[in-house]
């Protein structure tokens, strides 16, 4: 029987969710809100949070600050799922 010589990295074990994957399945339709709804709620124009959604936009500090306060979550929660994601890229 031929062994695989391929590499298996982590890449190859998990699926690498994005920021804004976890933002919409986790956080947003479990409470059925919208994308404008927590964009006007944290003081952003919804079109910054609908970027980050489509992956156009990656967080940032300001935007991990703001969504961890309204979450009630750590700061750098949300920038390091961003760098996760990144690294794994």
């Amino acid at each position: 029987m031929a062994r695989s010589t391929a590499a298996v990295g982590p890449r190859d074990w998990l699926p690498n969710p994005t920021p804004a994957d976890i933002l919409l399945e986790d956080f947003l339709k479990p409470i059925g809100m919208s994308q404008t709804a927590l964009a006007k709620a944290i003081g952003l124009p919804p079109r910054r949070i609908n970027e980050i959604v489509r992956g156009k936009r990656a967080v940032s500090a300001d935007i991990d600050l703001r969504l961890g306060r309204y979450w009630r979550l750590s700061d750098g929660f949300w920038l390091g799922l961003q760098n996760s994601y990144d690294l794994m890229e």
